[in-house]
């Protein structure tokens, strides 16, 4: 079974950093994009970055040059390294992939930028 699992969630003051990784087991997602979206506070879950399997990417206007999305194809992994963190970034972050031509999800990491 596909399955998704995001780690290194927590708080962080304004103008930190944090790095969130994704393990995607069950399957080869070598030609599926892994990516990251977010759910802040009282609003709809939006996109945020992803990365193909030939590593291109694709970031939210207002992570670009902060965020950086990579992977690593052999392991399924998909890292999200934040910098610059704003309280606007609060919010729960999931891993997704588009394997068998739906989106998969993992359960979430919570992201608190404090003042």
């Amino acid at each position: 079974q596909v399955k998704l699992v995001e780690s290194g969630g927590g708080l962080v003051q304004s103008g930190g950093s944090l790095r969130l990784s994704c393990s995607a087991s069950g399957a080869s997602f070598s030609d599926n994009i892994l990516g990251w979206y977010r759910e802040p506070p009282g609003k709809k879950r939006e996109f945020v970055a992803a990365v193909a399997g030939d590593g291109s990417s694709n970031y939210k206007t207002s992570v670009t040059g902060r965020f950086h999305v990579s992977r690593d194809v052999a392991k399924n992994t998909v890292t999200l390294e934040m910098n610059n963190l704003k309280q606007e970034d609060t919010a729960v972050y999931y891993c997704v992939s588009d394997y068998g031509g739906a989106d998969n999800w993992g359960p979430g990491t919570q992201v608190t930028v404090s003042s």
